[in-house]
């Protein structure tokens, strides 16, 4: 399980998990953070208009709380790759996890830091084997947890949902689940965006339950299920004579027949099932409902809003005092409804 405390007090996000290093580039990733040079909240002739912050990755630089992180047990931990050469066969390459030595270790922090083609960097989780995948989010600060979407091998029999049921506009927020198999073990993206196949998402500024939907402080994402891939027994078996082990001062081999049943062959297939993640990236913005175009931190150290349309609050909910002429009210594209 992964974590990301307070990301901001709301997002509006999607959520992009990569498996491999890809190169991303994150220039003025804050930019929202300085005072722009004409103010977005009014036009030429000061009228209030509606304003939004930048659209960022939220999730770059912040801390990750994760629960299991390969070599941090007290020892070193191995972890094994399968991976298709050029010419189209299957190679294996093994790596040592080590917590204690900077250039071993793959901990939790390396999701969401700048990924650099001449550095790539991953967390990996020690060995377990998992087909589910679930992204949940809270609004607030992880007292409660809403799940987004999952992704499993078995929608029904795990989650009680169908496989890519469709959403309603009676069920807008309801998360769908997704056939894991679908999503191949040596593939390097999975890519989930909160307001795809929601019927409401064109009319998304009319939308208070989806305005809810997409709102966030924290965001969480659950491995969970242990299970095998068929395919790589298939392959440890059809290659096990190559693999050898010094057992009570004697070296033997495994053979085809007793190698499931085997401690060797539970800890090769151990050894070859775990989760690394080079990137988390969670596209968002504070969520300032039209009355600020940037995020500023705050005397308490959070993310607020730089409210203007004579609004205040985290996330310019409500108006500023002598100033409730009218009720409080989201900008909209027609009417900035400062308060007055």
């Amino acid at each position: 399980m992964a974590k990301i405390p307070s990301l901001f007090f709301t997002l509006f996000y999607c959520f992009l998990f990569n498996f491999v290093p890809i190169w991303t580039a994150y220039f003025s990733q804050f930019s929202s953070l300085r005072q722009p040079d004409r103010d977005p909240c009014y036009d030429s002739a000061g009228r209030p208009v509606r304003c939004v912050p930048d659209f960022i990755n939220a999730a770059f630089g912040k801390p990750i709380v994760a629960s299991s992180t390969c070599g941090t047990n007290g020892k070193p931990s191995r972890f094994c790759l399968l991976e298709e050469s050029p010419d189209g066969t299957m190679r294996e390459r093994c790596e040592i996890c080590d917590a204690e030595d900077l250039s071993l270790a793959h901990p939790a922090q390396l999701l969401t830091d700048l990924n650099n083609p001449d550095n790539l960097t991953c967390w990996v989780s020690e060995p377990t084997t998992t087909t589910n995948i679930s992204p949940l989010n809270s609004n607030n600060r992880g007292r409660t947890w809403i799940p987004m979407q999952f992704y499993s091998s078995q929608c029904e029999n795990i989650y009680k949902r169908p496989k890519d049921a469709k959403i309603t506009r009676e069920n807008e927020q309801e998360a769908r689940c997704t056939d894991a198999r679908s999503l191949s073990p040596l593939s390097n993206r999975i890519a989930f965006a909160t307001l795809e196949g929601r019927p409401s998402a064109l009319e998304f500024e009319q939308s208070p339950v989806l305005q809810d939907w997409v709102t966030a402080t924290d965001i969480k994402i659950v491995f969970n299920r242990l299970s095998t891939d068929q395919n790589q027994i298939y392959w440890l078996e059809e290659n096990i004579q190559r693999f050898r082990r010094d057992n009570n001062n004697s070296i033997f081999e495994i053979g085809e027949g007793n190698f499931l049943n085997s401690k060797f062959g539970e800890q090769l297939l151990k050894e070859r099932y775990f989760y690394a993640m080079a990137e988390l990236a969670v596209g968002g913005r504070c969520k300032c409902n039209g009355h600020a175009s940037r995020c500023v931190i705050d005397r308490m150290g959070r993310y607020a809003c730089d409210c203007k349309h004579a609004t205040t609050g985290l996330d310019c909910e409500k108006c500023r005092p002598f100033h409730y002429d009218r009720p409080w009210a989201r900008a909209g594209a027609d009417d900035a409804n400062p308060c007055i």
